[in-house]
């Protein structure tokens, strides 16, 4: 009988079946959301059968505020006096270190140090060093887990904003939201268990792209769904003009049994995911008006995020879409706000990005915490790498530019069984980190430990080799974990 149901439910032997589940979790994922009954018993023999979570997770769902292009994390966070004791001057050989740098800086025989225009202050259980320009966030300093030793090998946007979302720095490999979606699936059948939303600032900006939420080489299922912020948030949902609701259930019952008689032939485990994919769009055609309708949110909510917030993308409407996304089941909401790469002009252009999100991303938190959810729900703040102590082309009193810095950078994260307070170090130049390095697998790695997974048992086999987001690397930093 229990084979019966797997090859009616799944549409696959017993022998594809357990060569699957002897992947790893590729299997009992795969078994889960084509038929999320099939593991629905709560007893423990079920529960180790399917083997996810790995172990009691400390994060339910993951909103991953991400600022795209890379925020000066000495204009924000890394507070160093020294570059205003030696403005003008050039950085020290040996603190550079023979570092490779971008062909952006174009007399790369002179780097003259640029210590920040804008007042810090202390705040905080943990004495944080917060900027002007975060006032908002200086706000909820106690519930953050500021991490400043961030670090990673990519130089160029592409390839380190890439690095950060896939774990790799070329494309097609599967994103963060889609190795949570593979692992873990949705806690909500009417909406995906990955959704995408983009915003965009005035400063200049950086492309995002399709492949940054992607699939990659997992089924098609665990595609990010991108929003818009047009009349329909997600495209091509609505039925065609002429066709109703229940002529729509009809045609996708038809184009299912067409589609199953087309799997029993070829065995193509992409075909079921097509015909998932289907039916997650039917459902969601009541859901997603009712989720993404911001016109009933309070007055003390809409004051809480600011007046953006009810103008659709809008970071601000987006930061707010992203929490009824999440305690709707949302399993990974993903935000890139564009326009952070600060190669001149930075100081009016870091102040416009900082007025576009700071109050957001403080209200997100705030949001979710008295509602009780902060707890599960792990919200990151960050760029793909940071920018140089160095002015690149002119330095004056009124006006300077940073470049790219891989080697070291600071994010944020709060809830989510983060640990509160300040992590890493840096040296005086804020240049090299001089205490607690953390490489960008290590970020992801703990992310995923958070949720309840083991980073180097999440993998899919593919071409004959075992993947996972972390790749050959990373590692859980423990001390960032409650």
């Amino acid at each position: 009988m229990e084979k019966e149901i797997l090859e009616h439910g799944l549409n696959i032997n017993r022998r594809r079946f357990l060569t699957s589940l002897g992947m790893g979790i590729g299997g009992a994922a795969l078994g889960s959301l084509l038929v999320p009954d099939l593991f629905g018993s709560k007893n423990a023999e079920e529960a180790i059968a399917t083997g996810l979570p790995h172990f009691a997770p400390k994060a339910k769902r993951i909103i991953y505020l991400f600022q795209n292009g890379a925020p000066s994390q000495l204009d924000l966070f890394d507070y160093k006096p020294k570059l205003h004791e030696m403005f003008g001057q050039d950085l020290p050989a040996s603190v550079r270190q023979g570092q490779r740098l971008t062909g952006m800086t174009a007399d790369q025989s002179k780097f003259p140090l640029a210590g920040t225009f804008f007042k810090f202050d202390q705040y905080g259980e943990h004495k944080a060093w917060i900027s002007e320009l975060l006032p908002h966030t200086s706000r909820i300093v106690n519930d953050l887990c500021i991490v400043k030793s961030l670090y990673t090998e990519a130089i160029n946007h592409d390839p380190a904003l890439t690095f950060f979302q896939t774990g790799a720095q070329i494309g097609n490999r599967p994103s963060m939201g889609a190795w949570l979606s593979y692992g873990l699936g949705s806690e909500n059948k009417n909406l995906p268990a990955f959704c995408v939303l983009l915003s965009k600032g005035k400063g200049n900006g950086q492309g995002v792209y399709s492949k940054l939420w992607t699939n990659g080489f997992l089924d098609s299922v665990h595609q990010g769904v991108q929003f818009s912020n047009g009349e329909n948030p997600v495209l091509y949902l609505n039925n065609p003009e002429g066709m109703d609701k229940a002529e729509r259930r009809k045609m996708l019952d038809q184009l299912a049994a067409l589609n199953n008689e087309v799997y029993d032939e070829a065995g193509d485990p992409e075909i079921k995911a097509k015909v998932q994919q289907y039916e997650m769009a039917y459902r969601m055609q009541t859901a997603v008006p009712e989720v993404t309708d911001l016109s009933k949110e309070p007055e003390s909510i809409v004051k809480l995020y600011g007046a953006d917030c009810l103008v659709p993308g809008t970071y601000a409407a987006n930061c707010l879409l992203a929490r009824k996304l999440s305690e709707n089941g949302v399993r990974f909401v993903q935000i890139y706000h564009q326009g952070w790469d600060g190669h001149n002009n930075l100081p009016k252009e870091l102040a416009g990005q900082c007025l576009d999100t700071d109050q957001a991303s403080a209200a997100l938190v705030t949001d979710l915490k008295q509602r009780g959810l902060l707890d599960e729900t792990l919200v990151i703040w960050g760029g793909e790498f940071g920018r140089t102590n160095y002015c690149q082309g002119t330095l004056t009193k009124d006006n300077y530019g940073r470049d790219h810095h891989p080697r070291c950078f600071t994010i944020w994260m709060a809830g989510g069984g983060i640990k509160p307070g300040v992590y890493g170090e840096t040296d005086e130049f804020g240049y090299n980190i001089i205490s607690n390095p953390v490489h960008v697998h290590d970020f992801q790695a703990t992310a995923l430990h958070l949720m309840g997974l083991d980073h180097e048992r999440l993998v899919y086999k593919h071409l004959g080799r075992r993947y996972r987001l972390t790749d050959v690397a990373g590692k859980v930093v423990t001390d960032l974990i409650a």
